[in-house]
């Protein structure tokens, strides 16, 4: 059975949603997210506040529309959150958020619809033209929340824009910039404790060195200059607990 990637806080009267992967109208893989699985989902959620976490590459427009759409039409106050990369369609999802919070290590990124296509130049010319309109419904949905003027947005378009976390906020695609900071909710704090443990047994500089040492050796093999190959000790080492 696929894994639906949402849980309520009935207590709270909140929902999350994870949108970890592709947006795509056939989802194959776990991650993916399609807009009937998910719009289904949205629709049937009595909460006040539904949580939006994204890290995705975008995908098929059509069904990031509708999810926009989806969340724009609930009652429910949505708060979108970039936990990663949010990246062409998926940036119109974040769109969709009341509050739009990015981290200082989170980017956005638009750009313009794109297809790939075959046939005959008035096929090609009318695809042109059709790619044209598409565009619009991304642009218009993202409109509505930037400060800055539609002849500016589209040249970020036309460009492929990556915008980290302080221009999204200067430029209104985001509302705030958001601190790391542990939950008191176990649900949302899991991952975060696996990853602070497993950080704080890592001795980062050692790793780097390391690291600089197999470059090196790398670098003299390429060169016919054979020398010391590195330990793999040395290495693992480094991955001891700090101060042992």
């Amino acid at each position: 059975m696929r894994r639906k990637y949402y849980s309520m806080e009935t207590s709270g009267k909140e929902a999350s949603i994870m949108i970890y992967g592709e947006i795509t109208s056939w989802p194959w893989l776990e991650s993916d997210v399609s807009s009937y699985n998910l719009s289904k989902i949205v629709e049937g959620l009595d909460v006040d506040t539904i949580h939006v976490y994204m890290n995705s590459p975008g995908g098929e427009v059509a069904e990031g529309i509708a999810i926009y759409n989806a969340l724009k039409r609930h009652r429910a106050k949505v708060v979108t959150y970039a936990d990663g990369f949010v990246c062409s369609i998926a940036a119109t999802i974040f769109a969709a958020g009341d509050e739009r919070v990015m981290y200082d290590t989170s980017l956005l990124m638009i750009h313009n619809a794109w297809s790939r296509a075959a046939g005959n130049a008035e096929e090609l010319r009318k695809l042109a033209d059709d790619l044209e309109t598409i565009n619009e419904t991304s642009k218009t949905a993202l409109l509505s929340i930037v400060n800055i003027g539609e002849d500016e947005l589209q040249k970020m378009l036309d460009n492929e824009t990556w915008i980290p976390a302080a221009e999204a906020l200067e430029k209104g695609f985001a509302t705030r910039i958001g601190t790391l900071e542990p939950s008191e909710k176990v649900s949302a704090n899991a991952n975060a404790a696996i990853y602070n443990r497993l950080m704080g047994a890592v001795d980062l500089s050692a790793v780097m060195r390391e690291i600089g040492a197999v470059k090196e050796y790398i670098k003299a093999i390429s060169a016919n200059k054979p020398q010391e190959k590195p330990k793999n000790d040395n290495f693992w080492n480094a991955f001891s607990r700090k101060g042992n």
